[in-house]
């Protein structure tokens, strides 16, 4: 199926660690590659969960535990590391979940969806030899800039407000990065894509029964599926794209469809507030852009 819509190269003997890869979207991504000949690292909060999914995958898997809600664990899980990465795909996430924070005392959606992945990025860096693909979603258009005053959301706590900021995030990031790999001569490439709306289990955990009621019956009415969903995210890993790029659905106002390249909102092109964003996520997990020890 993924073939019909993007033409993957083979990928044997390259690696890939992939986020969230225990369900959904990171599953599905998790199996095209390892169809195509990637050694892939689930890398999951759930070893059990992880294993599980591991074994409908045909291919070389692996399964490590990383919790991005925890750096600690996030650190644990760079420390173990040895050899090159091909793609790191920073596919975990959550959304719309009621107000929580993470072990470090982070708001839980800008933790675990941003600053869990700034935190890994930057300590797997001097492994990657080819891309980092964040997964971002079109709901960042929502957000209107970072609040830099809030960013924990002590002030007045909005669950979607808390996702689409994190999403932006995402993008902040992903610029923000590119603009470093090329400073330091890097070749490694920094991307993202969005997956449009796909049916997956990210919309069941808001903790409102009324909305979850409607969320099913829209994955079930309107979204693709997560297979499809997953595509964007291939496309980002594996065509001819330049850095910074997003990838997305090119159908149906960006929730459906092939992969393509993507737009994005106007706040997720400032580089001012990415370059903003990159300071205090370094000043928050403690982890900074290793610039000396670079492979690409």
């Amino acid at each position: 199926m993924e073939t019909q819509a993007v033409i993957i190269p083979d990928l044997s003997g390259r690696t890939a660690v992939v986020t969230g890869a225990n369900s959904g979207l990171g599953l599905e991504t998790a199996r095209i590659l390892a169809r195509k000949g990637m050694r892939v690292v689930l890398a999951v909060r759930s070893e059990d969960k992880g294993r599980e999914a591991a074994a409908t995958i045909e291919g070389n898997t692996e399964v490590r535990p990383l919790d991005l809600a925890d750096l600690a664990s996030v650190r644990a899980f760079a420390e173990g590391w040895e050899g090159g990465i091909h793609l790191l795909i920073n596919n975990a996430g959550v959304m719309a979940l009621p107000e929580s924070r993470t072990e470090d005392g982070f708001e839980t959606q800008f933790g675990v969806n941003h600053l869990g992945h700034f935190a890994l990025t930057n300590l797997l860096l001097p492994h990657v030899a080819g891309r980092v693909v964040t997964v971002t979603s079109g709901m960042h258009q929502m957000a209107q800039g970072i609040d830099f005053d809030d960013l924990h959301m002590e002030k007045g706590y909005h669950p979607a407000k808390a996702y689409a900021q994190s999403k932006l995030a995402n993008l902040l990031f992903t610029l923000e990065l590119q603009r470093r790999l090329e400073e330091a001569g890097s070749t490694v490439l920094s991307v993202a894509a969005h997956p449009g709306y796909a049916a997956t289990n990210l919309q069941g955990h808001t903790g409102n029964p009324v909305l979850h009621r409607l969320l099913a019956v829209a994955n079930t009415v309107i979204a693709q599926k997560a297979a499809v969903g997953a595509l964007p995210t291939i496309y980002a890993a594996t065509q001819d794209v330049p850095g910074a790029a997003l990838a997305g659905p090119k159908g149906m106002g960006g929730m459906r469809g092939a992969p393509a390249l993507a737009s994005r909102s106007e706040a997720a092109w400032d580089s001012i507030a990415a370059r903003r964003l990159w300071t205090v996520s370094e000043e928050l997990t403690g982890v900074r852009f290793p610039e000396k020890d670079l492979r690409g």
